[in-house]
């Protein structure tokens, strides 16, 4: 019982820590220092050196070089009109769908992911041009900002994704596994989110006044392609040379850094603004996630002297729930988690806790890493603390509620996508099987 106890006084202090307005890496490490001073009695300099060790080999991991790469490629995108072009594209071919522009959301937003790495880029990006056009167009607006929470959250699994990163850094699993993992995944939802837009538009008017029923011609069509050019020549480049085996996840990061540099010079909208603007927010997200990855390290270090995690695991196998029973709970819990905890630190404060039941469970790591990030989308678009619901504020200004309100059918089909892929988990894990 000692461990379960040492685990209760582990949580008692995060919290505690949390309670006090720290910001969450300054609670982890904190939660580190003391379980390693208060509950085994380490001397100053033994705690030192745990904490110097463990930190090191997490900041100095390799694959988590892409992350600024990712992030910087994103923020660049973000400040030129690249996004519109998407929209500009997009439009004569959502045109031919029922619900017309609303397919805008959730497609760009799937191909932006592609490009981006981050949910609040993607659903910033997207939205700061849809959803001035959908509003003025006369469409449905809940179904508009629900449909763009939603999709937005793609951008963690569709690759090449932050959040899958961190994961396979922290799980100790191939990233370009995991990125192929996602592919499939993201397209399911992505389809069942634009399904049900088409059962909206057949059901009810959705589409607004009439303002938008625009004819195009082939030209229009022609020239569609066009703006569609960057985003696609951008998803070729980056995942292209990660599954044809040309570079490591890090190495495309910088490629495509690259590649979205010269498109933009190439576009005539490079400004040393836009420049030193994106680097700097690149820099923001980029220390943010570092500092609170490396914090986590010392507390999961902590918590392994400890032994939580083993006793934990074997308090819940004693439960005999089985491993649908298994996945179910850890699905609730992550789910509950998401009301109050931003993704990253969910995934780096539970995961070596609930990764040694998953694979003692029979369920495959890389399989988890797929389901993990779902639940973490969940938590996007689940108020009160839900990023893209805030994003979505800043965009349109309505209240959060009427925000929530909208995304709740989405927050269902993601929920939907979570259970397909428990009962067939070789929709993640073919394609994986396949490339490597």
């Amino acid at each position: 019982m000692e461990p379960i106890l040492f685990a209760l006084a582990t949580f008692a202090f995060l919290a505690f820590y949390l309670c006090l307005g720290n910001w969450i890496f300054v609670a982890l490490l904190m939660v580190g220092l003391s379980t390693l001073a208060f509950l085994l009695d380490f001397p100053f300099m033994r705690i030192g050196s745990v904490m110097k060790g463990t930190m090191w080999r997490t900041a100095s991991t390799w694959e988590l070089a892409a992350i600024p790469m990712f992030v910087f490629m994103g923020e660049i995108i973000f400040r030129t009109d690249i996004s519109e072009r998407l929209f500009r594209g997009l439009a004569p071919w959502t045109s031919l769908v029922p619900g017309r522009l609303l397919h805008c959301n959730i497609i760009g937003c799937t191909l932006f992911a592609a490009v981006s790495g981050s949910s609040t880029a993607t659903t910033a990006t997207v939205g700061k041009i849809t959803m001035a056009e959908l509003n003025r167009r006369g469409y449905d607006s809940g179904l508009a900002m629900g449909s763009l929470a939603g999709a937005g959250s793609l951008g963690l699994m569709i690759p090449p994704s932050i959040s899958m990163i961190i994961y396979g850094v922290l799980a100790e699993q191939s990233i370009t596994a995991l990125f192929a993992a996602g592919i499939l995944p993201g397209l399911l939802i992505s389809g069942i989110y634009s399904a049900y837009i088409v059962f909206r538009a057949l059901g009810g008017n959705v589409t607004g006044t009439g303002t938008d029923a625009v004819r195009f011609t082939v030209a229009d069509y022609l020239r569609s392609l066009l703006d569609l050019l960057p985003v696609v020549g951008l998803i070729f480049i980056v995942l292209g040379g990660i599954y044809a085996g040309v570079v490591t996840p890090s190495e495309a990061a910088a490629l495509g850094f690259a590649a979205t540099l010269a498109l933009v010079i190439l576009l005539g909208q490079f400004r040393m603004s836009i420049f030193v603007d994106a680097l700097m927010g690149a820099t923001r997200i980029t220390c943010m996630v570092m500092t609170i990855l490396v914090a986590a390290g010392f507390m999961s270090s902590t918590m392994a002297y400890l032994h939580v995690p083993q006793e934990i695991s074997k308090l819940i196998a004693a439960m005999e729930l089985g491993p649908v029973g298994i996945i179910v709970l850890i699905g609730v819990f992550y789910i509950l988690l998401g009301m109050f905890l931003d993704g990253l630190s969910i995934m780096v404060m539970t995961l070596p806790i609930t990764l040694p039941l998953i694979v003692g469970s029979g369920w495959d790591p890389i399989w988890f890493g797929v389901f993990l990030v779902i639940m973490i989308e969940l938590g996007l678009i689940t108020p009160p603390i839900g990023f893209n619901l805030f994003v979505m504020q800043g965009i349109t200004g309505r209240s959060i509620g009427e925000i929530a309100r909208g995304a709740l059918p989405f927050f269902l089909l993601m929920l939907l996508s979570a259970v397909i892929i428990t009962v067939f988990p070789a929709l993640v894990l073919w394609l994986p099987e396949v490339l490597f």
